[in-house]
């Protein structure tokens, strides 16, 4: 797989579109004519009153042209944004971006917030914040949100004043790239994985966990040098992580792994 150099000047859908088609998912022309029939129908929708513009985009997203949840939630197609423009189904990341997209034909802004394992919406309508579920297009409360936090991340989860704020298009692109790379190691696509996780680096090159996640990606495909120069990156730069014992301990395994190899 050649390298893709990820660059700063990010677009939306095109960008999303061209890490897919790089990772080898997606049909980018298709998914393209798709966008462009989205974007010039959502037109008919453009009403004087803001709030009646917002009710009328999600009534045609949701009921007239059917966009919702995929059933297989963390398959690789609701990963990609050019799939689920194309089949109308996706996961919270991939629904929210098209929704945010096509209110931003509309001259309505939603902002993108991320909770940990859940994407949502913010819209700001004269001074009122309302919080929206990409899945369903149904409103939330603060509570639900934390209810999500807490089903993520366990129920002592504090609710972080940090998931309100709305987020980057780097940001959104990061998290499509994980969310690609869960669905690739779920299809054991190993190599399209390894890819996402360099992708990713490029960015986060500060992120550990990225090595380590590659380490295991890469020991898959029988790259041990590759896996224990990750996991040796890992314990030399984080020697107070509580994992750092255990990936250690993987390290000297691999070191074994390798003499029976060679």
């Amino acid at each position: 797989m050649s390298q893709l150099k990820l660059k700063d000047t990010l677009t939306l859908p095109e960008s999303a579109f061209d890490i897919a088609h790089h990772l080898g998912f997606g049909d980018k022309e298709k998914a393209k004519w798709a966008w462009y029939e989205l974007a010039g129908s959502v037109l008919s929708h453009y009403l004087v009153d803001q709030q009646a513009r917002l009710d009328a985009l999600m009534n045609w997203f949701y009921r007239d042209l059917g966009f919702c949840a995929r059933e297989s939630y963390f398959s690789l197609e609701a990963a990609t944004l050019a799939t689920c423009i194309t089949s109308r189904q996706g996961n919270s990341t991939t629904l929210a971006t098209v929704l945010m997209l096509l209110a931003k034909q509309l001259d309505l802004k939603l902002d993108v917030l991320l909770l940990p394992g859940m994407t949502l919406l913010a819209s700001r309508i004269d001074g009122q914040v309302r919080y929206i579920n990409p899945l369903n297009g149904e409103s939330l409360t603060r509570h639900q949100l934390h209810v999500f936090v807490r089903g993520e991340l366990g129920n002592g989860a504090p609710f972080k004043p940090s998931y309100l704020k709305p987020v980057s298009l780097k940001r959104i692109l990061s998290r499509m790239i994980h969310e690609i790379k869960a669905g690739a190691i779920l299809t054991s696509q190993f190599e399209a994985a390894m890819e996402c996780c360099n992708l990713l680096l490029q960015w986060h090159e500060d992120d550990l966990n990225l090595n380590r996640e590659r380490a295991f990606i890469a020991q898959q495909l029988g790259c041990i040098k590759v896996a224990a120069a990750d996991l040796k990156h890992f314990v030399d730069n984080s020697p107070h992580d509580p994992v750092t014992e255990l990936v250690k301990l993987q390290l000297k395994e691999l070191s074994d792994d390798r003499e029976v190899y060679h």
